[in-house]
C-alpha cells in the first residue's frame, strides 16, 4: 500500500506551475472582479440609467402617479396594439424558424466551400442598412411591384401585401432570419450524426430518427434562436412604418407618437414600461416550460 507524503504534494503542485505558461498571470477572484468592473460601468451608463429615467418619467410626467398608466390600459386602442404587437412578434419568430431549421440543417451537411457559401449569405444582411432593406421590400411587395406582376404573369389576381400585416411579417422575417440561423446552427453542427446512423442500424426509418433524437437535442439552438427573434420584434419601428398601415402599426410607433409628435414623455415611458414587463412576465413563464420540455425530449432521447 503506497502513501503520499508532503514531498509528493509539493512535486505536483511544481509540475502544475511548470505546466502554465509562464506568461499567464494568475488571477484571484478579486481580480476577475475588477475585471469585469469597466464592462459593467458600460451597462450601468448605457442601459441602466436611461432604463431609470424612462421608468421615473412614467411615473412623473405630468405629475407624480399612476395616471399614465391607468391611460394606457383604459384605452381599446392601446390594448388592440399591444396585442397585435405581441401577435405579429409570434408570428414572426414561427416564420423564421420554420425558414431557419431547414437553412441550418444544410449548413451542417452540405461541403466546406458550400457551407462557407451558405454563411456568407448569412451574414450579408448585417452589411446592410435595415432601412435598405425594408425598402427593397417596399418595391416588391407593392401594388405594382415584382411579386404581383408574377403572379399576373402566371395568370393568376394580384394580393394586397404593401401597408398590411403579411406584409410587416414578410420584411421582419428577412431582417430577423440571421438571428434565428445563427443559434441554430452552433447547436447543429455539435449534434454527432453517429447517432442518427446508429438509430438506422438498430431499425429505425430515417425520418423517425431525423425527430426523435436529432430534433430533441437541436431544441436549444431553437430556444435560444426564437427568444432573441421574438425580443428583437417587439422593438420594430422602421419595418412596420414603411410596410404597415394604419391598420398594422405596433406600439413602437404609438410610442414615437408620444414621444417625438405629442412630446407626452410620461405616456410613452408608460408604454415602454409596459411593453417590457410583459415581455419579462411572457419569458418567466415560457422559461421553465421549455426548460422542463427539454429535460423531457433528451430523456426520450
Amino acid at each position: 500500500m503506497m502513501t503520499s507524503t508532503p514531498d509528493d504534494g509539493q512535486r505536483a503542485g511544481t509540475a502544475v506551475d511548470a505546466a502554465q505558461p509562464p506568461f499567464l498571470p494568475r488571477l484571484r477572484p478579486r481580480g476577475a472582479v475588477w475585471l469585469t468592473a469597466p464592462a459593467v460601468l458600460v451597462l450601468l451608463v448605457a442601459l441602466a440609467y436611461p432604463l431609470g429615467i424612462v421608468v421615473w418619467r412614467s411615473f412623473s410626467d405630468p405629475a407624480i402617479g399612476i395616471d399614465n398608466y391607468v391611460w394606457f390600459f383604459q384605452s381599446p386602442v392601446n390594448r388592440t396594439v399591444l396585442q397585435r404587437t405581441f401577435v405579429v412578434a409570434a408570428w414572426v419568430t414561427l416564420a423564421c424558424l420554420i425558414c431557419a431549421y431547414p437553412y441550418a440543417y444544410a449548413m451542417t451537411i452540405v461541403g466546406r466551400n458550400m457551407r462557407l457559401a451558405l454563411i456568407l449569405c448569412v451574414l450579408v444582411p448585417f452589411w446592410l442598412s435595415g432601412v435598405v432593406r425594408t425598402l427593397a421590400w417596399v418595391i416588391l411587395l407593392q401594388d405594382s411591384g415584382v411579386i404581383n406582376s408574377i403572379l399576373r404573369g402566371i395568370g393568376l389576381s394580384p394580393v394586397k401585401l404593401i401597408r398590411t400585416l403579411p406584409g410587416v411579417v414578410i420584411g421582419m422575417t428577412q431582417v430577423l432570419l440571421p438571428f434565428m440561423i445563427l443559434p441554430i446552427y452552433s447547436v447543429m453542427k455539435g449534434i454527432d450524426t453517429r447517432l442518427l446512423q446508429a438509430a438506422r442500424s438498430l431499425g429505425a426509418r430515417p425520418w423517425k430518427a431525423f425527430l426523435q433524437i436529432y430534433v430533441p437535442l437541436s431544441l436549444p439552438g431553437v430556444y435560444a434562436g426564437a427568444i432573441i427573434v421574438f425580443i428583437l420584434s417587439l422593438g420594430f419601428y422602421i419595418t412596420p412604418a414603411l410596410l404597415g398601415g394604419p391598420r398594422s402599426i405596433l406600439l413602437s410607433s404609438l410610442v414615437q407618437n408620444q414621444v417625438l409628435s405629442l412630446l407626452n414623455w410620461g405616456r410613452g415611458g408608460a408604454m415602454g414600461v409596459v411593453l417590457l414587463v410583459a415581455t419579462f412576465v411572457l419569458l418567466a413563464i415560457a422559461a421553465p416550460l421549455m426548460r422542463q420540455k427539454h429535460t423531457s425530449s433528451r430523456r426520450e432521447a
